[in-house]
């Protein structure tokens, strides 16, 4: 595939997710979520960009989070990511959760932008998949309702 093609449709994917910005004001925090505002001038790669410092998991599975998860994936995710280690646009879904702390994942799907900037590890990535993570202004429930779903799918029971 030539240069220019590729482009086009690197551009063509770009536009085609559309950047959503987060317009709603329901700051409240899903149980179990620690959330605080980041010093911009640090970044830890262990826990991301972002107002989550401290996501608590239960030990097993909350299926009804993790069904709803699977809902908001399904309209916000799944054009881009598949659930296997198969690249689609983004990368596979398989195994993200044992390769990452639970805030670094909230705070990605949350708060890509700066983390893509910032994280080398996404950096990389971005070099694989060509396109960024658009924003989907997802709200803190449906973020940890997805980290619940990525779970799942990692075989948490």
């Amino acid at each position: 595939m030539n240069k220019s093609l590729l482009l086009i449709l690197s551009l063509a994917m770009l536009t085609a997710c559309g950047k959503k910005e987060k317009t709603d004001t329901d700051f409240s925090k899903p149980e179990g979520t620690e959330a605080t505002t980041s010093d911009p001038s640090t970044y830890d790669p262990k826990r991301g960009e972002g107002k989550f410092d401290k996501v608590a998991l239960g030990a097993t599975l909350d299926q009804a989070m993790a069904t709803e998860g699977e809902k908001v994936a399904g309209v916000k995710c799944t054009s881009c990511h598949k659930s296997t280690e198969e690249k689609l646009v983004g990368p596979g879904w398989k195994g993200v959760t044992s390769r990452n702390k639970p805030e670094w994942i909230m705070n990605f799907i949350t708060n890509p932008d700066p983390m893509i900037t910032k994280d080398p590890k996404l950096q990389a990535q971005l070099e694989i998949c060509l396109v960024r993570m658009p924003n989907q202004g997802l709200a803190d429930e449906e973020a940890r309702s997805i980290l619940e779903y990525l779970r799942k799918n990692d075989g948490v029971k």
